[in-house]
């Protein structure tokens, strides 16, 4: 009987040791995606780093948020940074009811609107309203990004519906490179421009400009604001606890995120470099990021991030 006992023991320590292993096999790897935007690349290069220094594996896709999305309910993907509201709501919708979840809003403050640079604003426009007084030093146009997008059309549906008084204005649409080298031109030489703005990016942080009110009829109130939202495969983090914590502690700020794309966009780093180096001049946010949080081995989290990172 003591060997019946003995062996059913040691069968049942195997199982359970094969399971322990098991589930940390499964959470040793984070898989990530990106849609190929700096700011979702820029949290998910910071992410990435703290996560290999507790000892995973985390990896990132380049997929667009309805791929995304399909692939948080197949479980083909584990986390995904980038959830913008309230312009992803729709879309969004049909995945939180299976399963797929809200983990945290990672960013607030971000926002979406027509900005212009600092000479137009001093000289007193402050408002979309304003612009039509000002027409001739704007050259009755306003810069955006692609066709198509969704700021481009809301931008479209103004000057179509004569809004503001700019129904005989233009709309210069391009690529965000193009539209911020005019910006840049315009500010030089010290003449005006109106243009789309939005907030984490590092033109935030390379130009003077300031962002105009009374736009809320088409991008929302407060500047167009807009949060930022981590979304989940729900089995996968019901599974990995360790990973649910970090992941609900994850909340960044528009000047990290400014920061962060400024050394990807303007100085030409990799992502992983960029994120070394900003956690590095910024340890504190890895109090608050890994408060109660392990490495994958159980031990604690906070020394051997900082260890990873050369501190």
């Amino acid at each position: 009987m003591r060997m019946i006992k003995s062996a059913l023991l040691a069968a049942s320590l195997l199982t359970l040791s094969w399971s322990a292993s098991a589930d940390e096999t499964a959470c040793r790897k984070v898989r990530f995606s990106d849609p190929g935007w700096t700011d979702i690349t820029s949290t998910t290069a910071l992410a990435s780093a703290v996560l290999e220094g507790l000892g995973y594996k985390p990896s990132s896709d380049t997929l667009s948020v309805a791929v995304t999305l399909q692939a948080l309910r197949n479980g083909d993907i584990d986390v995904f940074l980038g959830n913008w509201m309230p312009a992803q709501t729709e879309m969004v919708k049909p995945y939180l009811e299976s399963g797929v979840e809200v983990v945290v809003t990672n960013l607030e403050g971000a926002k979406v609107t027509l900005a212009v640079n600092r000479s137009a604003w001093e000289a007193g426009v402050k408002s979309f309203a304003d612009l039509h007084k000002f027409g001739d030093r704007f050259g009755k146009t306003i810069y955006s990004i692609e066709p198509g997008s969704s700021a481009s059309e809301k931008l479209h549906a103004i000057i179509d519906s004569n809004d503001f008084e700019l129904g005989d204005w233009k709309l210069s649409e391009s690529s965000e490179q193009a539209m911020l080298s005019q910006v840049d031109r315009a500010s030089r030489r010290n003449e005006w421009v109106v243009f789309l703005g939005w907030e984490p990016h590092p033109m935030n942080l390379k130009y003077e400009i300031a962002y105009l009110d009374g736009g809320d009829k088409y991008f929302g109130p407060n500047y167009g604001g807009a949060t930022v939202r981590t979304l989940a495969h729900t089995a996968y983090l019901d599974q990995c606890p360790n990973l649910r914590k970090f992941f609900s502690q994850l909340v960044f700020d528009v000047k990290a995120e400014n920061e962060m794309m400024h050394a990807i966009l303007d100085k030409g780093m990799d992502p992983a470099d960029a994120a070394e180096e900003w956690l590095k001049a910024n340890p504190q946010v890895l109090e608050r990021w890994l408060d109660g949080v392990t490495t994958i081995d159980g031990e604690s989290g906070l020394p051997a991030v900082t260890a990873h990172l050369g501190g």
